[in-house]
This record gives C-alpha cells, structure tokens and sequence, in this order.
C-alpha cells in the first residue's frame, strides 16, 4: 500500500475454514542489524493462504503496528491466534528505513518519528472504506469494533492514533529541523473515535527523554487501554515511561500487565534463532529472564480477554483482567498434600488465583488497573 510517498506492506488474517488439503504459511524475513551478519528467520504458522472467510458475520478489526526495525509477520502468531477467535486483523510492514551511522540513524528514526501514526492511520481508514483488503474480507469487517495494538514505536503512533495529541517542543522532536516540526503526526478525531481499544505493549515516548505527550494531553484520552512492560524496560524507562503513561491516561479505563524483571522485548513471536546467530541479534528477539513463547502465551491471553471485553462485549471476560491480587506470585490456589491439578487451569473453583492460569503458573506478573478517573 502506498502511504503519501511511501510504500508499507499489509499481512491480513482472518476467520476462515481450512480445507483438508491446505498447506500452512510459512513465514519467512531475513533480519539483518548494522554491523552483524544477516540470518534468515523462517517459521511455519496456521494461516493458509486465499480461503473464503468461514462465515456471513461481521468481525472485529483489529491493527497491528510493530516496533523500530521490526516486521509485520513478528506478530503472525498473535495475528493467527485473533482470527481464529473472530477477528480481521492486519499487520502493518512499516518498511522503516535501514541504518548504518549516527547520521544515517538519525535519518531513519526521524522519519518514524513523523510517520508511526499517520501510516496507522492511513491503513486504518483505507481498511475502513474498502480500498485495502480483498472485497470479500472487507465486506465482513465491522466499522464499529476496531482495536490498534502498537509495539514499542508502534505504541507510540497508536497513542496518536488514539487520540493523544504531541508536544511539538518535546525533547524527542529536539533534533528535528523546524519546517519538519511543522510537519509532526496528529490524531484524526473522527477516526480516534472509531478506535475502541488500544493495546499499548512497552510503548515509546513517556520518558522524561523523549516527554511525546503532556499529562493534561493523556488524561484527554479516552479509549480503554491495556499496558503491557517489563519492569526492567530501560528502552522506554519502565518507572518514569511506562508508568507514568499508565498513571496519566486518567480518562480511560486502563490495565497495566508487567513482567517482572522482563525488558523490552516482550512482543513478537518466539523465532527459531539459527545456532550461529550472534549475541546482538539473540539481545534484539528475546530476553534475558523470560522464555519468549511464555511471554507470547501470556500477552495472547490477556489481550484476547481484553479486545472480547471491549470489541465484542463479553463481559465474562473481565474475569481475566480484574485478576484477584495485584501481583500474581500472591495467588492462593489451595492444594492438598501430593494432590495433582495435571492441566487444569483456575475457574469459578479458584477465586483467589488468576484466572486462566495453571496452579503455580501465574508467576512474576503483576496487572493493575485503574477506572476512568482515578
């Protein structure tokens, strides 16, 4: 799709019926960081390519933006796991521009700077008006149940998205020329009005550093939010970014989901790293605490439960946010001596611990959650 004078790609999925004899997709991108050796990533998913959509009905539309140098096939297992719960979801390729010098660099994230939000936006609306998908996945996407789940600097632009207009003066924009200034990202408002949910996972741009949003600004936001971080996040500053965000938004329904002692890449599918791939690539796909797959397992959890509560309406959802203690390590599932629970997870039977969790299994998280107006 052409952006103004840019070209993003687009990855759909969506609800379909998988013939017998369909092969799976398989998903493949070549991650190349300056100054390392390229390795080719390849991973098989569920999708199968061109089938008609399984049903008549209309589904929820969901967005996805990835973060600085990421790709939209990262997200493929949660683009996956939202269709077959009855969702369209499209993943955005922002294509952002490669790097191999400070100036360089400063070229390349200066442009996403300017256009997270406004390629978010622009796909959003061609989705919207039929001009983007197939006339068949078009026809079944409703209107009026839309979620943006933004990674890193695609959580920043899905904050603009939303509604949080920036501070033109913001540190972040410092090094910006003034006639570039002019030119920065802006909610649409009839568009931010569509948008009935946001997932912001390690967003960028609360840090004292980059200072993207005012607090009068945030508060002015009023889309129910889910945050996701590690509170070892020193990318986006976890204490001052983060949470400040967290605290701030005080015009929406928010939750705050935190892994405990995780950094910043805490979004994206767990990649079969080739055995040769050197540390700085292994550093930029995984972390240094928390198994990868378990951190997708999670984050598929949460936001599943938080885009039903908000784009469907299933309030038996809210069951899986309003978890029963803040800090999940403080859950009582009650055990006799040598009593085996083999997979079974917490329901209606165990009030006190997290719902949808095996016993012992809801460890290191915290979720906090605020109303409007707190």
């Amino acid at each position: 799709m052409t952006v103004g004078t840019r070209s993003v790609g687009v990855r759909i999925w969506y609800p379909a019926t998988r013939a017998a004899s369909a092969l799976p997709t398989t998903y493949r991108h070549r991650h190349a960081l300056p100054g390392q050796r390229p390795i080719e990533l390849t991973e098989t998913g569920i999708a199968v390519a061109g089938p008609p959509p399984a049903t008549p009905l209309k589904y929820p539309l969901v967005l996805i933006s990835h973060g600085y140098g990421g790709w939209a096939e990262h997200f493929s297992g949660l683009g996956e796991a939202l269709a077959s719960r009855g969702y369209i979801v499209a993943s955005i390729d922002h294509r952002d521009l490669p790097f191999s010098d400070a100036a360089s660099f400063a070229t390349s994230f200066g442009t996403v700077l300017l256009t997270r939000s406004s390629d978010q936006q622009q796909v959003l609306h061609a989705l919207l008006t039929g001009r983007l998908a197939a006339p068949a996945i078009a026809a079944r996407i409703d209107g009026s149940a839309v979620g943006l789940i933004g990674y890193s600097m695609g959580g920043y632009g899905a904050l603009i998205s939303a509604g949080a207009a920036i501070d033109p003066v913001a540190p972040a924009f410092a090094q910006l020329p003034p006639a570039v200034r002019s030119t920065m990202p802006a909610p649409d408002p009839s568009l931010a009005s569509q948008i009935k949910a946001v997932v912001a996972i390690a967003p960028w741009g609360g840090q004292p550093e980059a200072g993207v949003w005012s607090d009068a600004e945030l508060s002015k936001l009023k889309t129910p939010l889910l945050y996701i971080s590690g509170d070892g996040d020193d990318v986006v500053d976890f204490k001052q970014g983060v949470q400040r965000l967290f605290e701030q938004s005080k015009g929406s329904s928010r939750h705050l989901l935190v892994f405990r002692e995780a950094a910043h890449n805490i979004a994206g599918n767990a990649l079969p790293l080739p055995p040769n791939a050197e540390f700085a690539v292994i550093e930029s796909l995984t972390d240094p605490v928390w198994r990868k797959e378990r951190i997708a397992a999670i984050n598929q959890h949460f936001i599943v439960a938080f885009l039903d509560r908000q784009l469907k309406g299933d309030a038996s959802r809210s069951a899986y946010l309003d978890v029963p203690s803040a800090v999940s390590n403080d859950g009582q599932w009650p055990s006799r001596f040598g009593q085996q629970w083999g997979g079974q997870v917490a329901g209606d039977d165990q009030p006190e611990y997290w719902r949808g969790f095996q016993r012992r299994w809801a460890r290191g998280l915290e979720m906090h959650h605020k109303k409007a107006g707190e």
